[in-house]
């Protein structure tokens, strides 16, 4: 079993992490993974090899269409997809469930979450608003067979209804074909607590890597990938990430962009250049000051944390973001794909020793 960066002693900031070190450690929040794994060999479009899958991020475990989230987004390197931006951008709302997956299975997990959607409100498209689904991708074709579609609605499904307070990394979900720095990326998260004057909060992070390039790679700042050297293989393509940021804080759709901002920071940090062919993209959300969509006089009053106590919730933002990253690196195991292209692993011991050599281990 592969470790998490912290249970190996490397820690990024001073703040601290929540108890599963989780985008999870928010009240509410869920994700869920379906993995979906099948064959070997030459590729042969539409049968396989299959290396694929869906991740679900439920902001709160309650009715997401009755009960929005306030949310924002932010696109780094525009070179992906997000299915729904327009709304988050036009109400600063989320009313689904987050859906991430390959590039060419967007369409697929977005009629899958609208159709889940649409059995928890009958009311919707006929008196009621139509479901319009948040879905984000990276293309996994290196190790995928893409063209064969092969996520299906009954996929989406598992790993909504999968979704709970545990959650896996590495190659799973939409991260199992996912690559990052030439390293097997995949799925990570991680979490900080942060404490101001109107309370204690908590920022957390879930991302799905699949970017950059070996040399780039540094980690609290030792450039582990150059030290390291080039992996026996490299991809042609340099991939996508997709960030997903969640807060319990009370915070506005113009501030969680703000916080969406910063996380392209903890993206940096790893020594990320955000390649021209790279989506670079960032959602952001807030489980407080929830309203019924239906409900009230016409009014809507919410208490907000003052700009000049939101610096605490940036450096969360940032921490949890790369060291997210990290974790998707630490979790995902070698993995053999179509054509036989490997991604190995990320070379766990050497990579300490990198680390205690430059005196940034914390034991």
């Amino acid at each position: 079993m592969r470790s998490r960066a912290r249970e190996a002693g490397i820690w990024f900031g001073e703040q601290p992490t929540g108890p599963r070190n989780s985008i999870t450690d928010i009240s509410g929040v869920k994700v869920g993974h379906c993995t979906i794994i099948k064959g070997s060999g030459r590729l042969d479009p539409g049968n396989g090899p299959v290396r694929t899958g869906v991740t679900a991020i439920l902001p709160h475990d309650g009715n997401l269409f009755e009960r929005p989230v306030k949310a924002s987004y932010f696109d780094y390197n525009g070179c992906g997809g997000l299915g729904g931006a327009l709304q988050i951008r036009e109400f600063g709302l989320i009313d689904t469930p987050i859906a991430l997956t390959n590039t060419m299975s967007m369409g697929t997990a977005t009629t899958a979450v609208v159709k889940y959607m649409l059995k928890q409100n009958p009311t919707s498209g006929v008196t009621d608003d139509t479901i319009i689904p948040i879905v984000s991708e990276c293309d996994d074709s290196w190790l995928n067979d893409s063209r064969g579609l092969h996520v299906r609605e009954e996929h989406v499904n598992e790993a909504i209804e999968n979704a709970s307070s545990d959650v896996e990394e590495g190659c799973v979900g939409g991260g199992t074909g996912m690559s990052a720095y030439d390293y097997k990326g995949g799925i990570g998260t991680s979490s900080r607590t942060v404490t101001t004057p109107a309370g204690k909060y908590t920022v957390g992070t879930l991302v799905m890597s699949n970017h950059g390039e070996w040399q780039e790679l540094r980690i609290d700042g030792v450039p582990v990938g150059s030290l390291l050297g080039a992996p026996d293989v490299q991809r042609p393509e340099k991939g996508s990430i997709v960030m997903v940021v969640g807060t319990d804080a009370p915070l506005d759709a113009r501030q969680l962009g703000r916080i969406a901002r910063r996380a392209v920071l903890g993206l940096a940090v790893t020594g990320s250049a955000s390649h021209n062919g790279s989506g670079d993209i960032v959602i952001s959300f807030s489980t407080a000051n929830l309203h019924d969509r239906n409900k009230g006089n016409g009014l809507l009053v919410d208490h907000l944390l003052r700009d000049g106590e939101i610096d605490s919730l940036f450096r969360a933002a940032i921490d949890s973001t790369t060291e997210s990253i990290v974790n998707s690196l630490f979790k995902a195991e070698t993995m053999e794909g179509r054509d036989g292209h490997v991604v190995n692993a990320l070379p766990i011991d050497r990579t300490i020793e990198l680390m205690k050599e430059h005196g940034r281990l914390i034991r």
